[in-house]
């Protein structure tokens, strides 16, 4: 019980971030973008999310960078990464 409460936590916080890193990019806040990707990474790690925690690193770079079709492309795959790995999680939460 305790493990599960601590990934829905996680989870919690994955979603949290990610939106918060999406308002940072509609905001055009390059910095406030790298800052929430690297929470996200790392939360992802911590979870086995290796996969969404690369695409995180990835937004953090663009956005450091400056290169602003990178950076919209690859916060278009962390959007999709992420949605998929949480119904993922979710999907396979509720099974027997």
């Amino acid at each position: 019980m305790a493990a599960s409460n601590l990934i829905v936590a996680a989870m919690e916080q994955l979603s949290l971030a990610l939106r918060q890193a999406l308002r940072a990019a509609a905001q055009n806040d390059k910095a406030q973008i790298a800052a929430h990707a690297d929470r996200l990474s790392k939360l992802a790690w911590q979870i086995g999310l290796v996969t969404l925690a690369g695409v995180a690193v990835d937004v953090g770079r663009c956005s450091e960078s400056g290169d602003m079709q990178a950076l919209s492309a690859t916060l278009a795959r962390l959007e999709r990464v992420a949605n998929r790995s949480l119904t993922e999680i979710w999907d396979s939460d509720l099974e027997p």
